[in-house]
């Protein structure tokens, strides 16, 4: 039977403590330092900590639509229990953007409208996986659309990513993902986050082919987005929560196919001649190897938008109506 040690993996940094589970010695413990929320690193253009939008005039306890700039501006991303509104609804290529009330805002902190920022409000440990490394479960029932942490870590310029994704030695462990966010008119907001040396409990989420957890880009108080994971349906207690490299939630191989036993994908190697990490997540529709970003790892800067997506291999394509 597991149990859970009274080693925090916070250190103390969050609302909650995540502890480490079974019996984990000092020397088992990774190396990195802990932060709740996206700090800058190199090439960063603008502190994520920086207060740069404008906050709405409300007196009230929490915004209400119709009355509220932020939320005539943006729409209400989150219902009366704080979970994300738009699941359910027809699903696109895209999500809408998300953007709280923040520092310059008249509003109580209780406002339905801030939930990000209110940092980890859930009962989580990391534990190890077989063959995966470390891996995080729940340990409370997570109803879907609840918000569950942040993937953090330090903010970097494309060239860094690069400069890192090059300098990494097999078996090293890859933690860098670049969203692309499209905003119309051929515009294109890029953000690149490494949790390696720097960041949160959402470093140790694992991939899986089948997730149970999606990642949206919200914006506080900077234009620099955070990245948030929501539950995409209910979770159970003691389950391991897991989001897609590639960025999507229905993988269309969910239907049961599987990547062509003479394929490229089979054999591991991308288009590139890069060889890929073989995925072991075990769901039903697994693509066989984890998701793959060439674009990063070749020693090619393109001047203008990026069709490729990133390092990890999450490709998020998102509405951005700034």
């Amino acid at each position: 039977m597991s149990f859970v040690s009274n080693q925090d993996a916070c250190n103390g940094l969050e609302n909650l403590p995540v502890f480490f589970e079974g019996s984990v010695s000092q020397d088992d413990l990774p190396l990195f330092q802990y932060s709740p929320e996206n700090v800058p690193g190199p090439g960063c253009e603008t502190d994520p900590a920086e207060v740069t939008l404008p906050g709405c005039d409300c007196r009230s306890q929490s915004c209400q639509q119709g009355s509220c700039s932020c939320l005539e501006t943006h729409s209400q991303a989150y219902n009366s229990q704080g979970r994300l509104k738009y699941l359910g609804e027809e699903k696109t290529e895209y999500s809408l953007p998300v953007f709280e009330c923040n520092a310059l805002c008249g509003c109580s902190e209780a406002c339905s409208n801030r939930v990000v920022q209110r940092g980890l409000g859930l009962s989580l440990c990391v534990f190890p996986t077989h063959g995966k490394g470390w891996g995080v479960r729940a340990l409370e029932p997570i109803p879907q659309g609840t918000f569950v942490c942040e993937y953090a870590g330090e903010v970097i310029g494309f060239e860094e990513a690069c400069r890192r994704q090059r300098a990494q030695k097999p078996g090293d462990m890859n933690y860098i993902i670049v969203v692309r966010e499209h905003a119309g008119e051929g515009k294109v907001g890029e953000t690149i986050v490494d949790p390696g040396t720097v960041g949160n409990v959402g470093r140790f989420l694992n991939h899986s082919c089948q997730p149970n957890l999606f990642m949206v880009p919200v914006r506080v108080h900077s234009l620099v987005p955070r990245l948030a994971m929501f539950a995409g349906r209910d979770i159970a207690l003691g389950e391991e929560l897991t989001f897609d490299y590639s960025g999507g939630y229905n993988n269309p191989q969910g239907k049961g196919s599987h990547p062509s036993p003479g394929g490229q994908q089979a054999k591991g190697v991308g288009e590139e001649g890069f060889k890929r990490k073989p995925c072991h997540c075990g769901a039903h529709n697994c693509r066989l190897f984890l998701p793959l970003d060439v674009s990063v790892i070749s020693n090619t800067y393109m001047s203008g938008p990026h069709h490729c997506s990133l390092v990890k291999g999450l490709h998020e394509k998102h509405s951005l109506d700034m």
